[in-house]
């Protein structure tokens, strides 16, 4: 279905590094990267341009867009996200999503990655020792930093900045100005490594899912839609808010299967009982 095909790869921050290798040598297709598309239209990290949409929106905006103006039926585009790990409150999470589309076929298949490993950060600093500070925090120089006048100010703004050389010298304009400098992580990918491999991890999952078939029809994509809770706890009996099987749906015929016991195990701990441990 897709050997010898080209694909695109809708990105202007290096993704492609990481996502070539596995989908050319797992499908056998021939990826490409266009040098002038702007993926900053649809949302800035750095928040010049809001992004209006959800994650889910405009990766497969940005995906279907590429694919329009350069006449190319196959592609894949990511979309990051950062803040509060949507489970565990007090950490920062890297939250990504990758998709796959075939307009040849109607096919679109989408993962998501969420990680702990990342080193978003952003702090105010009112003199360069406490930027050495941060920037020691935020593992500069292997990864950039941006750094303006004020969080929701443009003013100035100096983006993928990874030598100390160029650090000290942007700090040294802008303090001229202000009185505080804003500092922050940048997010792009060129620029922070931590994420690529976040990319990577998403990519290889997306692979497995491109190459899990439907039993009935055998399309691609054939994965987890949803899942039941309801494991029951092994002291009192009662059901709990623990995962109890896997949703299976195919894509295209809409054939289901479900898979009990995903975690390996057919009875909680009391611990995660609301009951046993309310």
């Amino acid at each position: 279905m897709f050997e010898g095909r080209k694909l695109i790869i809708a990105t202007q921050h290096q993704k492609e590094k990481v996502i070539v290798p596995i989908f050319e040598s797992n499908l056998g297709i021939n990826c490409f990267t266009p040098d002038n598309y702007n993926t900053d239209i649809f949302g800035t990290f750095s928040g010049e341009l809001e992004r209006t949409l959800n994650s889910y929106e405009t990766v497969k905006a940005k995906c279907i867009a590429a694919m329009k103006e350069y006449n190319c039926d196959l592609g894949i585009a990511s979309e990051g996200s950062f803040g509060a790990h949507p489970s565990i409150f007090f950490a920062n999470a890297d939250d990504e999503i990758l998709i796959f589309i075939d307009l040849k076929n109607d096919i679109e298949i989408v993962v998501r990655e969420i990680s702990l490993e990342t080193n978003f950060n952003a702090t105010s600093v009112t003199n360069y020792e406490e930027l050495i500070d941060f920037s020691n925090k935020v593992q500069f120089p292997s990864h950039a930093i941006i750094l303006k006048n004020a969080e929701k100010d443009f003013s100035i703004i100096a983006k993928g900045i990874h030598t100390w050389d160029d650090l000290k010298e942007k700090y040294a304009e802008i303090s001229l100005k202000y009185t505080t400098v804003y500092a922050e992580t940048d997010m792009r990918a060129m620029y922070n490594p931590t994420r690529m491999k976040v990319i990577e991890k998403a990519a290889c999952k997306l692979i497995e899912k491109i190459k899990s078939k439907c039993p009935k029809c055998e399309t691609p994509g054939f994965g987890i839609t949803s899942t039941k809770t309801g494991l029951k706890c092994s002291l009192c009996g009662s059901e709990t808010r623990s995962i109890k099987s896997h949703i299976y749906s195919c894509l295209k015929c809409n054939y289901e299967t479900e898979e009990m016991f995903p975690n390996g195990k057919k009875w909680e701990d009391p611990m995660y009982c609301d009951y046993c441990n309310p």
